[in-house]
């Protein structure tokens, strides 16, 4: 009976996944696999059986290393397609890369030559690129890949050769540059784009926390042929009776991965706070729609629905996960739905046609800002059928710590707070925001069981005291605490100083694990099982025999035969879990860390898993690289 059971799920999320516009069998052909973003492949051969005995296929070197001593680092976030039995990766460099799939040769590269001299916020990092079937081609770009580059460019290569191609824009490239306030290399561009119905849709990322009016965070779609611009959707919208030398904003941007609804051709867009992060005084209102889930008409840009994570966000809480769209069984019947997350740690599950949820959301009253012209939103939307994935307050009582004095430590600073939970307000005391802006959900998001009918989350847990600095005192020398993440927020009173809360050891204050991985059944409302994942070791040697768990940046993947890949952490590891009850079930060793998302194809009969191995381009202790690295049985 659980056989069938099992099965009859499987069938239905998989006939809602075709609906949705999946990829054939074979393929990985959109960053999520499937343009809804459920990186749930149906591949079998692998299995909890004998994942122990994958080994090392072949490992390919982009050669795509930098590290300009100023901060400037190439990290490798890339998570590589499969089509048409080849496959598609890109560097932090912006370079892109064909491979056989079955050896790893280098087929042909595409290099865009970006401008290595500007100074790009998030490091030197791309996440991939999106595809396209031309059907009225001829000749070349039969197949055509689309990548936003760092320097903010739209480009379009055949993928047969690697070639611009011709048509597309100035010579295959499209210039992203011309939006308000655009600033070099504060504007550019990490994620994919994503491609449906003839249209490329791309976001961008901003950089965050330097003034208020930072560049426009607007959605644009391009006709995939031509790379004509067919519309601009703006995120944010000023409120009625507002003057202008009161809205002092930008961003609200699609930094991240998009998903789509293909059956209602709708684009789902996820989005960032509104410039600054931490002082919305310039900003009224509940700024729709930053912080959100929207849904845009593919054909025209118009919004079809929008829903909003966080109002007038404070504390940097991006909706950093791509939406999913799936289907779960709620009150014996299958529900469709979007599967929304952000860095709260909680899951919204909303209608696919309507944006309301389908699992109920309340408006809870939150404390109120006291800063000088703050106006903070009085409620906040939380779900009440699903339960936060990590902690979200934090007393000196319970301040974690290795020593006594490192206890008493966390204790005093966490004492000294005017907040220490979720949605408490930035102050000049400071706070603790918890969980803290890389916490919760980020883009590592969140995977599709397909056959229990669950959501498989990675989430880290690490908050972050915030404190605002008045701008007299940060130009006379205050910045905060020594190790503090400063910016002085131009064109505010205030100034932000934020850091990790870390005791003089430098381990976190907040109990462990740090990060973790877990099943979530979301017709039930609860979290099935959890599991430590990672370690801080090979960055701090000796934690991981204290504390378990590491920062995730980099997402889960699926199979149909029950496993689940999970790379993200800040050891040089990827690791197979299973998707019964968590259990560790093989891990294999890489040249560097994987902050990015694996993916899985079969071809030859063979079925490999593979993921960028690069390092972080932010974290300075660990080791950069280079690598692509696939697995298979022997």
């Amino acid at each position: 009976m659980l056989l069938k059971t099992k099965t009859l799920l499987l069938a239905a999320a998989s006939a809602a996944l075709m609906a949705s516009g999946a990829a054939r069998a074979d393929e990985w052909g959109s960053y999520g696999r499937d343009p809804a973003g459920t990186r749930f492949s149906p591949l079998t051969q692998v299995t909890p059986a004998n994942v122990a005995g994958l080994k090392p296929a072949w490992t390919f070197h982009t050669g795509d290393i930098a590290d300009d001593k100023r901060g400037q680092r190439t990290g490798f976030e890339a998570t590589p397609l499969f089509i048409d039995g080849r496959l598609y990766v890109t560097t932090g460099l912006n370079r892109i890369i064909g491979l056989d799939p079955t050896t790893g040769r280098q087929l042909w590269a595409y290099d865009p030559k970006i401008d290595r001299t500007a100074r790009y916020g998030d490091g030197l990092i791309n996440r991939g690129v999106a595809a396209w079937r031309d059907a009225q081609s001829k000749g070349a770009c039969k197949l055509r890949l689309y990548e936003a580059t760092l320097d903010a460019r739209l480009v379009s290569v055949d993928a047969a050769t690697g070639q611009p191609c011709p048509g597309f824009g100035d010579h295959g490239e499209v210039s992203l540059r011309d939006v308000a306030r655009y600033e070099r290399g504060a504007y550019h561009m990490t994620s994919p784009p994503i491609v449906l119905d003839g249209v490329v849709v791309v976001g961008s990322a901003i950089n965050d926390n330097s003034r208020a009016d930072m560049a426009d965070g607007v959605v644009r779609g391009f006709d995939a042929r031509s790379g004509k611009l067919l519309w601009s959707w703006e995120p944010l919208e000023k409120p009625k009776g507002t003057a202008d030398k009161d809205w002092k904003t930008g961003a609200g941007n699609a930094w991240s991965v998009l998903s789509a609804d293909a059956k209602r051709h709708l684009v789902l867009v996820p989005t960032g706070s509104a410039s600054p992060d931490y002082w919305g005084g310039l900003r009224p209102g509940d700024n729709r729609w930053a912080n959100s889930v929207v849904a845009l008409d593919v054909k025209t840009g118009k919004l079809r629905w929008g829903f909003q994570l966080v109002h007038h966000d404070l504390w940097d809480y991006d909706t950093a996960a791509a939406p999913m769209l799936t289907a779960f069984r709620l009150h014996g019947r299958m529900t469709p739905a979007v599967i929304a997350g952000n860095k709260t740690g909680m899951v919204f599950a909303l209608d696919p046609a309507t944006g309301k949820p389908v699992l109920p959301v309340e408006e809870r009253a939150v404390p109120q800002s006291t800063l000088y012209g703050e106006k903070s939103s009085p409620t906040q939307p939380f779900p009440t059928a699903t339960p936060p994935l990590v902690p979200q307050a934090l007393s000196a009582k319970d301040a974690w710590a290795i020593s006594d004095s490192d206890r008493k430590w966390c204790a005093d600073q966490i004492n000294a707070m005017s907040g220490t939970s979720m949605f408490s307000p930035p102050s000049e005391a400071g706070i603790l925001a918890i969980p803290g802006n890389v916490g919760g959900i980020n883009w590592s998001g969140f995977a599709w069981d397909a056959g229990a009918g669950r959501l498989i989350v990675s989430v880290t847990n690490l908050p972050a005291k915030v404190r605002m600095i008045p701008a007299a005192k940060f130009v006379k020398g205050d910045r905060g605490d020594l190790r503090a993440e400063t910016t002085l927020q131009m064109g505010t009173p205030y100034a932000m100083s934020r850091d990790f809360l870390r005791a003089p050891s430098g381990l976190p204050c907040i109990k462990p694990p740090f990060g973790e991985l877990m099943a979530v059944d979301l017709g039930t409302g609860t979290i099935v099982w959890r599991a430590p994942l990672g370690s801080l070791d090979e960055i701090a040697p000796g934690v991981g025999n204290i504390a378990k768990g590491s920062i995730v940046l980099g997402g889960p993947i699926v199979t149909a035969s029950g496993l689940i890949f999970q790379g993200g952490t800040m050891d040089k590891t990827l690791r197979a879990f299973s998707t019964a009850d968590g259990k560790l079930l093989w891990s294999g060793a890489l040249p560097a860390s994987a902050h990015a998302t694996p993916m899985t194809y079969e071809i030859g009969g063979k079925q490999y898993v593979v993921v960028a191995a690069g390092g972080s381009a932010k974290v300075d202790q660990e080791t950069q690289g280079d690598a692509v690295v696939a697995f298979a049985l022997p």
